[in-house]
């Protein structure tokens, strides 16, 4: 399938996105011949919306609900209310730093008076005018407790200050990505954190084309919220987020939109549809995906089960719920371990899949069979020109975070394509792949993604990897052994080597464990600062220690302190974070990395091929005094 056309709706979010040519052939890297906008709706009435600053003009319409026949019936337009913008003074709440994945904290902080007010207004503050007066904002989130109130907080806000029109989706149920593919606008999620009353809220903005806002924008953010004194707030009754439609309130509109169809739409141009329903609706392959019930239990069945035409009993826990069924929505082996157990179950299924509480994180399984994500992103770049069609040119380049496996470089080395190593934090793959530099990235913590967007996603890793098996079992005859997961991850080792990778999370939700794990980190800080190539660790010979230091090739800016690395000879490396995505505490993060050539080995049990590494990581940290910890909370 080439990308020779794009047809977009005129009321697709995605085609918000596209406003001229250049946009697209940097968003898309095949050259695109045409765009068609279809107009599904005939024009009825009055009530237009225009684009501006597009160099191919449209002009789309929302019918009233009269007429059933051309138009979803639950598709409405309301009529004009009048805008009142009244001044709510206030004062500065502390704790409002915001960092990579936003402002994340307890709900119970957030529905505090004015907490996410504050917030919202000093992002205001932040923005020059000109990116948002009169302009549109995208707002979705992860289906989480409070994000209906925070919606309507966030939306008369933006009406106070300006912002000419909100798309917001039906229910305020949007993913991560398909936020980040309409051109970016407000989060509400805290990502793989539980939800509830009791639980995590978080608030999250992406900037420009559609990567989590800059550093930049976030110190300002913080600096506002340390002086402000006032919020505008547009004074207008709460939007129906259950009904499509349009409601206007003289120059300020809400848009209700489906969640679902622009990202299906964007998806359909990335990958062959068709390639993968023949997997699919085989009778002798078997997929599940766990929605974990979040996000993307919104996107799971008109993708998986009425494009690709999976089985409905495919999907599990597939409604959004605002608590996420009481459950952790982060999938790993701990916290996806329904799953687990049905992969790993007699008979299980060929390919299983979970995402997030937001959508931008994936596990991928085979029966019996767990790849890590630093094993995915590396298969899923050395077979994307083949099996993708987005890739159908190669990719531009591949990126991965520091803690990740050296997996991914091993492939960039033998395709010859440019390779960077980047701090944690999905923000430092946007500025490469703005620049043309990078297709596809990937971090150890679940996440993989391509410059489709410019955030990590979780439905994409999915659609990949069933693009993979599908490529490889595309001449499987009925009744024929199929190329299973197991099969392309090993095929993938015997060529490339293994990067043996195992990660220990210690969570702390007291703010006494994380003292301990700050002073942990500033003893590792002052051992490197003492250390010399040669030293000898146990069976292990160092090369070089450091504190990861990041400059950025396209703007040359320097992140420092990014991680406590250890790096011995045979190319074996230790690591250490405190990493700071929870809403309360410091979780301690500990990566132990070995690579084997030898194809005879490759099927060690990683944490027995890596056990004198993972002796040798709490020995030297003193992990167990600083903190008190015996055991971690979750292995990976």
């Amino acid at each position: 399938m080439a990308l020779n056309s794009i047809t977009l709706s005129p009321s697709s979010l995605i085609s918000r996105k596209f406003k001229n040519f250049s946009t697209i052939n940097s968003t898309f890297p095949h050259r695109i011949k045409s765009i068609s906008i279809i107009n599904p709706t005939p024009l009825l009435n009055s009530n237009l919306i225009s684009f501006k600053n597009a160099n191919f003009s449209y002009i789309s319409s929302v019918k009233a609900s009269s007429s059933a026949s051309s138009s979803p019936p639950s598709t409405s337009v309301a009529q004009t209310h009048e805008l009142k913008i009244k001044t709510v003074p206030t004062k500065p709440i502390e704790g409002q730093k915001t960092g990579t994945s936003g402002l994340r904290k307890k709900v119970k902080v957030f529905m505090q008076e004015n907490y996410l007010a504050n917030w919202i207004q000093a992002l205001f503050d932040s923005l020059p005018a000109e990116d948002y007066k009169n302009g549109v904002l995208v707002l979705g989130g992860d289906g989480r407790y409070f994000n209906k109130e925070a919606a309507q907080i966030i939306i008369k806000i933006a009406a106070g200050n300006g912002v000419g029109k909100i798309l917001v989706g039906k229910d305020g149920i949007l993913s991560t990505p398909a936020v980040s593919a309409a051109n970016g606008g407000f989060i509400m999620s805290a990502s793989h954190n539980p939800g509830g009353p009791d639980y995590d809220w978080g608030i999250k903005f992406n900037y420009s084309s559609g990567q989590p806002a800059p550093e930049s924008i976030t110190d300002k953010i913080y600096g506002n919220t340390l002086s402000i004194s006032e919020i505008k707030i547009a004074d207008i009754p709460d939007v129906d987020l259950a009904q499509l439609g349009i409601t206007e309130y003289g120059t300020f509109t809400v848009e209700v939109v489906d969640p679902v169809a622009d990202y299906l739409e964007l998806m359909e141009n990335v990958f062959d549809f068709s390639l993968i329903r023949g997997l699919v609706s085989r009778p002798d392959f078997r997929f599940t995906f766990d929605a974990m019930h979040a996000v993307t239990g919104a996107y799971a069945k008109p993708i998986f089960v009425d494009k690709l035409g999976a089985s409905l009993d495919s999907i599990s826990n597939g409604v959004p719920l605002e608590d996420f069924g009481h459950g952790h929505p982060d999938p790993n082996l701990t916290y996806a371990k329904d799953l687990v157990d049905v992969m790993y179950g007699e008979n299980g299924p060929d390919v299983g899949a979970a995402s997030d509480g937001d959508g931008d994180r994936n596990m991928i399984l085979g029966r019996g069979f767990f790849v890590t994500p630093s094993d995915s992103v590396a298969i899923i770049a050395a077979n994307a020109e083949e099996a993708i069609p987005y890739f159908k040119t190669g990719p531009k380049g591949l990126a991965r975070s520091m803690p990740t496996s050296g997996a991914l470089d091993r492939v960039a080395q033998k395709l010859n394509l440019p390779f960077y190593e980047v701090p944690t934090g999905w923000k430092f793959f946007g500025n490469l792949m703005d620049a043309g530099k990078l297709s596809i990235c990937g971090e150890e913590s679940f996440g993989t993604g391509s410059d489709h967007i410019r955030e990590k996603d979780g439905i994409w890793a999915v659609l990949a990897w069933l693009s993979i098996i599908a490529f490889r079992n595309k001449d499987t005859k009925p009744g024929e052994k199929l190329v299973s997961v197991a099969d392309v991850v090993t095929e993938h080792w015997a060529t490339y080597g293994r990067n043996f990778f195992s990660r220990y999370d210690y969570e702390a939700s007291l703010e006494c464990e994380s003292e301990g794990a700050n002073k942990m980190i500033d003893y590792l800080r002052d051992l490197i600062s003492k250390s010399k190539a040669g030293d000898e660790y146990g069976n292990y010979v160092l090369q070089f220690a450091d504190d990861f230091t990041y400059t950025d090739p396209v703007d040359g800016s320097v992140v420092t302190k990014q991680g406590v690395r250890f790096v011995f000879t045979d190319g074996s490396r230790i690591i250490f974070r405190l990493s700071g995505t929870g809403s309360a505490g410091a979780t301690v993060r500990i990566y132990i990395e070995q690579f084997e050539p030898d194809a005879s080995k490759h099927d060690v049990d990683a944490q027995i091929a890596l056990k004198p590494l993972i002796d040798l990581a709490l020995s030297t940290s003193k992990l167990k005094e600083f903190t008190g910890r015996e055991q971690p909370t979750v292995i990976t």
